[in-house]
């Protein structure tokens, strides 16, 4: 008979301090050592980690009302416009928004050394921020300016919510064209000069429960340094695509979408990143439990970078251009040693995250389970997975009378 847990069974070990606690590197020696089945009776919560750009990113902001009371209709945090198309004094800045103007743009152009990331770490360093706003004025909020100064203390609330985190595996980036190109994946040299990567690998959250048999709305994790929850599948879930025998999905599957208190968070862990030539971003920190319920759980847990693959994808035409060009595959060891062959040349790869950033996360959300101080939640429902009916569309081609380009009518 196949060996159960509960999750309320695994949070009583944790109230009791009893409860073993692995990170997803040390798992795969204690399984090589003493198998699956031993160690899957043996072992309750698995931890997890990553830390890299994540552009899909952002934070709600309630300011509280000036006297007398303003409808924001824009509004600017150092510069850095955010969405106010929510409420009077509500916005949502992005990580990915930019300044109007670059303010580098006379030294070098498409610098980009400000957006929205770094006004997001500025707030959680407890910066001063300077706020502007404009409004049109009503008899109900007649005011039609605002600038001050304040900082993360001075609002109401601020959380984060991030629609796209976690990237279940993600596209390594070349260059087969002849002039540097700047993307969101970094410099990538001309002729194969470099192969850009992302994500941890076997520590990466979402490669360790392929399946999302244990990760779903309501999941309780570690989020830029503090505690967040999963709050829907991320957009661009893609979970039906093509896997390895061992389930991992060897192109862009899963995402996450992520909430959490910016007012308990570290800016160590969320991070403004400026991307020459493409705009900027923000490093994110992200760390999820899973809980070993059984031997299944526990061998996906187990798996190892060398067996964790990922697309090899030109960025000077098929990426941008959606041409298909098989450049084959390489696996996450290969990665991490620094080179990769590609079409029988050796080329040097550059990670986009951090691998020992993602290996802390691992280890303090360890921590604050062996402690008592975070306990396990189960989900409420569980993502979408591979057997999901979901299609990863495109935009549609068409002219704005709803006739496609190629003259073809469509009924819409």
């Amino acid at each position: 008979m196949t060996y159960k847990k509960t999750y309320e069974e695994i949070n009583e070990k944790i109230r009791r301090g009893e409860a073993v606690v692995v990170t997803a590197e040390e798992v795969i020696d204690i399984v090589a050592e003493k198998g699956y089945e031993k160690a899957a009776r043996e072992i309750d919560v698995v931890t997890t980690g990553t830390f890299g750009p994540m552009c899909s990113s952002g934070i709600f902001i309630n300011f509280g009302h000036s006297n007398p009371r303003i409808k924001m209709k824009r509004v600017w945090l150092n510069g850095v416009e955010a969405y106010t198309g929510i409420a009077a004094v509500d916005a949502y800045l992005g990580a990915a928004q930019l300044p109007e103007t670059d303010p580098e743009n006379k030294v070098y152009p498409g610098r980009f050394t400000y957006g929205g990331g770094h006004v997001i770490h500025d707030f959680v360093a407890g910066k001063r921020i300077r706020l502007e706003a404009v409004a049109y004025g009503t008899d109900c909020y007649p005011n039609k300016k605002v600038d001050t100064v304040i900082t993360l203390n001075d609002v109401n609330e601020a959380f984060i919510f991030n629609p796209r985190n976690a990237y279940q595996n993600y596209n390594c980036a070349v260059n087969l064209g002849e002039r540097i190109l700047y993307t969101y994946m970094g410099i990538l040299r001309p002729n194969l000069g470099n192969a850009s990567y992302s994500t941890s690998g076997q520590l990466s959250p979402l490669l360790n429960d392929p399946y999302y048999k244990t990760i779903g709305i309501g999941t309780r994790i570690f989020l830029g340094g503090g505690i967040g929850y999963v709050a829907w599948n991320g957009t661009q879930h893609h979970p039906n695509v093509l896997r390895g025998e061992n389930g991992v999905p060897k192109v862009p599957a899963g995402t996450l979408s992520v909430i959490g208190d910016l007012k308990q968070m570290d800016p160590y862990w969320l991070v403004g990143l400026s991307y020459i030539g493409y705009g900027a971003t923000m490093a994110v920190g992200i760390g999820v439990p899973i809980p070993i319920l059984d031997e299944e759980i526990l061998r996906y847990t187990a798996v190892k970078d060398e067996d964790i693959y990922c697309p090899i994808v030109d960025f000077s035409e098929g990426y941008p251009y959606c041409k298909p060009i098989d450049l084959g595959f390489a696996n996450f060891k290969e990665l991490k040693s620094g080179k990769i062959t590609i079409n029988g040349r050796e080329v040097v790869t550059t990670p986009q995250s951090s691998y020992p950033r993602a290996r802390q996360i691992a280890n303090i959300l360890k921590n604050w389970i062996k402690a008592g101080k975070f306990e396990l939640t189960q989900p409420v429902q569980l993502l979408p997975s591979a057997d999901a009916d979901i299609e990863f569309k495109s935009i549609p081609t068409r002219t704005p009378n709803g006739l496609f380009l190629n003259g073809n009518r469509r009924r819409d």
